[in-house]
């Protein structure tokens, strides 16, 4: 039988099915994909806790409806996504180096040039969905720095394991890791 987990995030009742890492860590699954309610509620949580901003930035993954819906909700006029693989229209790649929890291998996000001269000397707020191993912050971060932005927050909606010990992240909820059992570790 699948496990799942029982959150509330924003106000609302969600069930994470619970996926196995390895032998003895379970982690739960938060796909905001498909799911208009969560996403703008969540985003609406997030940027009550904002600070001030030019632009709001993500990697391509699941974030994009959440980091979409906070630019429309804060009327901004324009957000960057980092990409997984360099697109024909990209002119002078910047790039970072990223390996995830949920993801197999490493992996790279590219910023399009355009993008990055759009970012220096701006307050850039970096977003994700769910923050764990800070792996695809840390690229982010490299990305926006190479690019002369100004960091001035990192948000998800949900921190996992030891993220939710970083005194420099901003989330709404804690996701706890699990046991193959399903109890929270």
């Amino acid at each position: 039988m699948d496990k799942s987990y029982k959150m509330n995030i924003a106000g609302l009742d969600r069930y994470l099915p619970l996926c196995r890492v390895n032998d003895d860590l379970y982690i739960g699954a938060f796909v905001i994909f498909g799911d208009p309610e969560l996403t703008t509620a969540c985003a609406a949580e997030l940027l009550k806790r904002a600070p001030e901003y030019d632009y709001l930035v993500t990697a391509e993954a699941k974030s994009i409806p959440l980091i979409h819906e906070m630019a429309r909700q804060n009327n901004n006029q324009k957000y960057i996504v980092a990409r997984k693989y360099p697109k024909l229209y990209m002119r002078d790649i910047i790039t970072a180096r990223v390996r995830s929890i949920t993801t197999d291998k490493e992996q790279v996000l590219h910023l399009d040039g355009n993008d990055a001269k759009l970012m220096k000397g701006k307050r850039i707020l970096i977003v994700d969905d769910v923050i764990s191993t800070g792996e695809s912050l840390h690229a982010l971060e490299e990305l926006v720095s190479l690019a002369g932005g100004e960091i001035v927050g990192r948000m998800s909606i949900l921190a996992e394991g030891d993220a939710t010990e970083r005194p420099d992240i901003t989330y709404l909820e804690k996701l706890p890791l699990f046991n193959a059992d399903g109890s929270v570790k």
